[in-house]
């Protein structure tokens, strides 16, 4: 039976031993400068993740892969202003003795809720040959129900089942005010952007035990499969406009913004460099979000500056609802 979540984990000393259930997310062996073997793994539940290691140990040497829930005995340390877990026992846990819900963690919004609001947008656009391309795409029975459910990255933002859909729903909100703000802007192509710009995503990852990337999304990532499905799907809708099509494709290949972050391209027109300051805008809110929510969890609700948060450039936070209230550090 779990006793102890991963956000509980940061009420805990350091030095403290702990043993519970987690899910091995992910599990790499690595040499020390000695060339000693060693264990880096990511544990996880529905709260979050933790990086932990064991040391002295190879992945033959140890009863558990990655996928499995696991029962773990540790100590807790810090290691470079984060909290991580030395491990000292791990074993496989016996099947039929958890329930893997408490593993995976998922949006804590309605989906059916963000289902329809995402098609109101569709429906609520002019463009009828965006309108078709959106509609072929959302229901393609190998694309919509995997898009209900999809994470929007394995850990860095949005990493929850449904966490995709919930990341566009949050877009199209941002797209209606910035498009309300800027008229000049193609309202359509900005929405069509927006919904379809990370859906490569549904074949870069996998999420049915533990969110992880599939082979063809290491070789190939979402940018470069997202750009094939779509021109799949136009290639398939006669008549449909090269010009429309040019720009779609542009908007895909160039949504990270930087050539550094994985885009081939930099966004070259108005409605592709709003695309990439919004993504960017709701993948860091969104990160600062879960850290605040993982710091007040532990019972830290003042205005001290958070661990470093590794997506936004290894800085730390501050609450500033805390800081303003006056509320002492705890």
């Amino acid at each position: 039976m779990k006793k102890l979540t991963v956000i509980e984990l940061a009420l805990k000393k350091d030095r403290e031993e702990i043993r519970d259930f987690f899910l091995v997310s992910a599990l790499q062996e690595r040499s020390d400068k000695n060339g000693k073997a060693f264990l880096v793994l990511t544990l996880s539940d529905k709260t979050g993740q933790v990086e932990a290691r064991m040391w002295d140990a190879t992945a033959n040497s140890v009863a558990v892969s990655m996928g499995d829930v696991a029962e773990v005995a540790a100590s807790v340390e810090s290691y470079l202003g984060r909290q991580q877990l030395r491990i000292l026992r791990i074993q496989r846990a016996t099947p039929g003795t958890y329930s893997l819900a408490e593993y995976l963690p998922s949006t804590t919004q309605d989906v059916n809720v963000l289902w329809a609001k995402l098609l109101s947008a569709v429906a609520g656009l002019e463009d009828p040959n965006l309108k078709l391309l959106l509609h072929s795409i959302l229901e393609d029975p190998s694309i919509a129900p995997a898009l209900r459910e999809a994470p929007a990255a394995k850990q860095l933002h949005h990493a929850w089942i449904g966490g995709l859909l919930e990341h566009v729903v949050s877009l199209l909100g941002l797209a209606e005010g910035v498009t309300a703000n800027y008229p000049d802007l193609n309202r359509d192509l900005i929405y069509t952007g927006v919904i379809l710009h990370d859906i490569g995503k549904l074949q870069e990852l996998s999420w049915r035990r533990c969110f992880e990337y599939t082979l063809e999304g290491q070789l190939l990532g979402h940018i470069q499969m997202g750009y094939s499905l779509v021109e799949r799907h136009i290639a398939a809708l006669p008549g449909f406009p090269p010009r429309l099509r040019l720009l779609i494709l542009h908007m895909i290949l160039s949504h990270h913004g930087k050539l550094e972050f994985g885009s081939p391209k930099l966004p070259m027109f108005p409605e592709a460099v709003v695309l990439n300051f919004l993504d960017d805008l709701d993948a860091k809110m969104q990160a600062m979000r879960t850290e605040l929510e993982r710091w007040a969890a532990a019972g830290r609700k003042g205005p001290e500056l958070t661990d470093k948060i590794y997506s936004l450039e290894n800085r730390s936070i501050l609450n500033t609802s805390a800081y303003l209230s006056g509320e002492d550090a705890s």
